[in-house]
């Protein structure tokens, strides 16, 4: 346990909740919350794609969020850091894919051995290493071209939903100018439910249900493991992590503690095999929404990243009713209000990648990562720092650090 960075602890983590909760961080918090919410949509369409039933689906998103829900709790709470927990979506769409190949317990066979090797890299202490060999600008590159679609996104309604996105984007930038006290995701987002109400907006197919996760187990195969399980070992190592602490040292917070998210994500995705699940790691666009400037003062940002786990833990039981109220909202409202929390977050991304070293590699992560390629079944993010690594070594080698720095040596 020696790599393990040492944090804050547990034991006061209550008591600094209520002293350092506030309109920013709550906002912030409430709106990365809604958004997670609003990511089991893509689990569901997944699982549809691949003609998964829809119960295993409904299944397979609650335990998404009890689960992410419960590690997101005490992670963040114990480093005083915005770290919120949900699982990977590259990693939603490889279990979805592979289901109808090797079957449903020996994808969660291969779900178990994957957590167990991220336990091991966060336990030797490989993650500064491989942070080294994933160099800021290419991570922030990717980071940026992932994220750029949210932007792009919020938008896309000015062409089919012009007034509901000219109201909730002016009021944004109108309530930052003048409403100094008020947060404006909150502004905007209060103003978008207004217009819906007024819009008449039909909640009459809104339905109530609750249901829990449930138990199954995994099955080992090696088909599986080389299919599934060794790929979601990468995602999970080389790419959610990276990402995760990338976006956290980007909003200004000088460390981010690497070998404990990994052990953390290991221990979550283990748990996660036995309850349909696929994984449990940061959450890169969750995390650029809890850790960036409209989350309020910066050694408070942590609130947003507990909320958003009591949100998870709360609505878990609930996400059929949850769902179904969702699907009543439009697109176009998640769009604007996900793409104005990560605006700044966005803008600090393609600084990052475009103002440092490696400049060939950051330049080809951003842009495979925009490009939304799969390749061998494995989504863009994923080989954005691939290649983006792979042709910075070939052309900028010099740029690189192998040499260990003392900041990257553990606590003691």
């Amino acid at each position: 346990m020696k790599h393990i960075e040492k944090g804050v602890g547990l034991m006061s983590a209550p008591r600094d909740f209520m002293r350092d909760l506030n309109a920013d961080n709550f906002s912030a918090g409430l709106v990365a919350g809604i958004f997670g919410l609003s990511a089991g949509i893509i689990h569901i369409s997944a699982g549809t794609a691949a003609g998964l039933p829809q119960e295993f689906t409904l299944l397979w998103v609650i335990s998404y969020l009890m689960i992410n829900g419960l590690f997101g709790l005490f992670l963040p709470a114990y480093y005083r850091l915005p770290l919120p927990m949900a699982n990977s979506i590259p990693g939603a769409l490889l279990f979805a894919a592979i289901i109808p190949i090797v079957g449903l317990n020996e994808a969660l066979g291969a779900t178990l051995i994957a957590g167990a090797l991220s336990l091991v890299v966060g336990l030797a202490g490989m993650m500064s290493m491989v942070m080294r060999l994933i160099p800021m600008p290419i991570v922030m590159g990717m980071v940026a071209g992932i994220l750029l679609k949210f932007g792009t996104n919020m938008v896309m309604p000015l062409q089919n939903a012009m007034l509901p996105a000219v109201i909730m984007i002016l009021s944004f930038f109108m309530a930052a100018r003048y409403l100094r006290r008020v947060p404006p995701l909150v502004v905007a987002l209060l103003v978008g439910v207004a217009y819906m109400a007024f819009s008449g907006a039909d909640f009459s197919t809104v339905e109530f249900s609750i249901r829990f996760p449930e138990f199954i187990m995994p099955r080992f195969t090696l088909e599986a493991f080389l299919a599934y399980g060794l790929p979601l070992t990468l995602i999970l190592v080389g790419m959610e992590t990276p990402a995760g602490v990338g976006l956290v040292k980007g909003m200004g917070y000088k460390e981010a503690p690497a070998n404990a998210i990994t052990v953390v994500g290991g221990v979550g995705t283990m748990v996660s095999a036995f309850f349909n699940l696929h994984s449990t790691c940061i959450a890169a666009p969750m995390t650029g929404i809890c850790s960036g400037p409209e989350a309020g003062d910066h050694d408070k940002r942590w609130v947003a990243a507990v909320i958003v786990g009591i949100i998870f833990v709360v609505a878990a039981p609930f996400y059929g009713f949850v769902f179904s109220l969702i699907e009543v909202m439009p697109s176009y409202f998640i769009a604007i209000i996900a793409g104005l929390a990560l605006l700044r977050v966005i803008g600090s991304a393609m600084y990052i990648t475009f103002s440092g070293k490696h400049e060939v590699g950051a330049m080809f992560s951003f842009l495979i990562a925009v490009s939304g390629i799969q390749i061998l079944g494995i989504g863009s993010s994923f080989w954005a720092l691939v290649l983006g690594v792979g042709l910075s070594l070939l052309v900028e080698f010099k740029d690189f650090e192998f040499t260990p720095r003392i900041a990257d040596e553990p606590a003691t």
